[in-house]
């Protein structure tokens, strides 16, 4: 899926930077790098976007959307609010088995530090996931199958923390085990304490 706002080019730029991102870190991500990986010239890159910080932003920016799609897509297939939970996280974890330089990508060491542009951009893939998140808790709360013992906004915040430890698991690993597996064991876990008693 290329978005509207992203030529194939640059989705292939934003792929290679996000490689150089899991071999090396985002100190290696420089154009120079970006281009001898592509096998291009640097001009050539900057005929697509200005700078790292812009690449960076593409990237994120590509993840949060493709994450909105997917996650509607999903949301709308499956049925009642533990199985929609349960659709959106699955296929989550098989994106990132399939894509995991975007994991990288939001996952960087340093990145944060980069600039308040790329802080806006990690914040939007935070959003995104939320806005998709809390209504599904809210409407497996008001349907008794959720505890109501614990706030909409917590109990979201609680399953994203847990996501972010299960991808930085992986990611520290090496990406050493299989995340949908993996996935799905701490989807069974979360489902369990969210349940309703």
């Amino acid at each position: 899926m290329i978005s509207a706002d992203i030529t194939k080019r640059q989705l292939e730029i934003i792929e290679a930077a996000g490689k150089i991102l899991t071999k090396s870190g985002v100190s290696s991500l420089t154009i120079k790098n970006l281009a001898k990986e592509m096998k291009f010239s640097e001009s050539a890159i900057y005929r697509h976007f200005t700078s790292k910080e812009d690449i960076i932003i593409a990237m994120l920016n590509y993840m949060a959307e493709s994450m909105d799609v997917r996650s509607t897509k999903l949301s709308e297939a499956a049925g009642s609010p533990d199985e929609k939970f349960r659709a959106m996280f699955q296929g989550q974890f098989s994106f990132s088995q399939e894509n995991p330089h975007f994991v990288v990508a939001v996952l960087s060491d340093g990145l944060i530090e980069e600039s308040q542009r790329i802080n806006e951009a990690l914040l939007k893939v935070m959003k995104v996931k939320m806005s998709h998140l809390m209504p599904i808790i809210k409407a497996g709360q008001q349907a008794g199958i959720f505890t109501n013992a614990v706030a909409v906004e917590e109990l979201t915040h609680i399953v994203m923390a847990s996501f972010r430890l299960q991808m930085l698991k992986w990611r520290m690993s090496g990406f050493s085990f299989n995340i949908v597996e993996a996935g799905n064991k701490l989807i069974d876990a979360l489902l369990t304490l969210m349940k309703a008693k």
